[in-house]
């Protein structure tokens, strides 16, 4: 079983390798396509900037690659956004796998961005077997996608938006499931077990 960790310009990467260490997962970190391509499962993440963090993906070729992968695909946070049609982070097109918009959660009565544990709720997954419904999580995010079809998990942060995705063979975390202690590791596993 081999899986790749797309390494590009938003951070975060060495969190999710410790945590794949952690369930038993050797994970090679790339950004070379062919290796992506060959790859069983492959984890997207990112903790940054969306217009930027586009450019890059768009400059190296991997916008086309990530959009035509077969195998399941993993998109955390950031990588989740990305996965969406657009953001209003820097008025960015995305790659279009989910049929969403990413937008900002502009609140003056809560913090934004939200950071810290919130819970996940109308779990409607294999990502998610063995996780009981209103498990506990750790996001970190000023932006959100909405609900919608794809939406395969819930939190409520201001209003209720999409905290997890799923299309065909792509799944999003809003959260950070390298981060969320025994839950998040129990969702890695399920992941790679897909």
């Amino acid at each position: 079983m081999k899986t790749a960790i797309i390494k590009y310009n938003a951070g975060n990467i060495t969190s999710v390798e410790f945590a794949l260490k952690r369930v038993g997962i050797e994970p090679i970190i790339t950004s070379d396509t062919t290796e992506i391509q060959a790859a069983d499962k492959v984890i997207f993440p990112g903790v940054g900037e969306a217009s930027s963090a586009m450019a890059f993906l768009k400059e190296n070729n991997l916008d086309k690659v990530i959009k035509d992968l077969k195998q399941p695909v993993l998109g955390i946070c950031l990588g989740m956004q990305l996965m969406c049609d657009y953001s209003e982070e820097g008025e960015t097109d995305c790659l279009g796998i989910f049929n969403k918009k990413v937008k900002h959660f502009g609140s003056k009565e809560l913090k934004v961005p939200q950071i810290g544990w919130n819970n996940i709720f109308d779990l409607k997954s294999p990502l998610f077997k063995n996780v009981k419904n209103d498990s506990f999580v750790y996001f970190v995010h000023g932006y959100y996608a909405e609900l919608g079809e794809n939406t395969i998990a819930t939190t409520d942060y201001i209003l209720n938006y999409s905290s997890a995705l799923n299309k065909n063979n792509f799944y999003g975390a809003q959260f950070h499931p390298e981060k969320s202690g025994d839950i998040g590791e129990q969702i890695l596993k399920n992941f790679i077990d897909l």
